[in-house]
């Protein structure tokens, strides 16, 4: 992808992060997704839209401007539909949130019982690349499944889910 072009992605889906009041630390965090997200994509050669993986990334945590709760995949894709954003990047930020939610886990969470995993090379990248970002800072695979079994315990299935896009992202390449 040509500089000015992503300049240009950057520019506005910071735009967008802003006009629906996205704080400046969920921008950062953003950005620092992308960035990761971007250099994975280019590893792909040609196999992967590195523009959509650029800007999907930059506005994933755009449902951050209403929620902090596991919720804010869903409600960002609600709202990136709202703003007549691309369906596909609608997808993005609807099942980026850890390694996927199922259709069961989205009913038992409160959320509307749809399948929020991850299917395409570009919605995938996204979510990985989204858990090896701490704040703005990468981490290893290792600390993040470490984190999860903290909060979700040793028999999650989120757990496998997160090992199992790890393999599918990086062991590809």
């Amino acid at each position: 992808m040509e500089e000015a072009i992503k300049r240009g992605i950057l520019s506005h889906c910071i735009g967008i992060l802003r006009a629906v009041g996205c704080d400046e630390a969920v921008i950062n965090h953003c950005i620092a997704v992308a960035e990761l997200a971007l250099e994975i994509a280019r590893r792909y050669h040609d196999r992967v839209d590195e523009k959509l993986v650029f800007a999907g990334a930059l506005l994933h945590d755009l449902g951050r401007a209403r929620s902090h709760g596991v919720d804010h995949g869903y409600v960002g894709g609600e709202m990136a539909r709202a703003l007549r954003l691309n369906e596909r990047l609608v997808r993005i930020i609807q099942r980026h949130v850890g390694a996927g939610i199922t259709a069961a886990e989205a009913k038992e969470l409160g959320l509307p019982g749809i399948d929020l995993m991850p299917e395409t090379m570009e919605e995938k990248i996204v979510a990985h690349a989204d858990n090896l970002i701490d704040g703005s800072r990468r981490t290893s695979i290792e600390d993040t499944i470490s984190n999860l079994k903290a909060q979700l315990g040793e028999a999650h299935p989120a757990l496998k889910r997160m090992r199992a896009l790890h393999e599918d992202v990086m062991g590809g390449l």
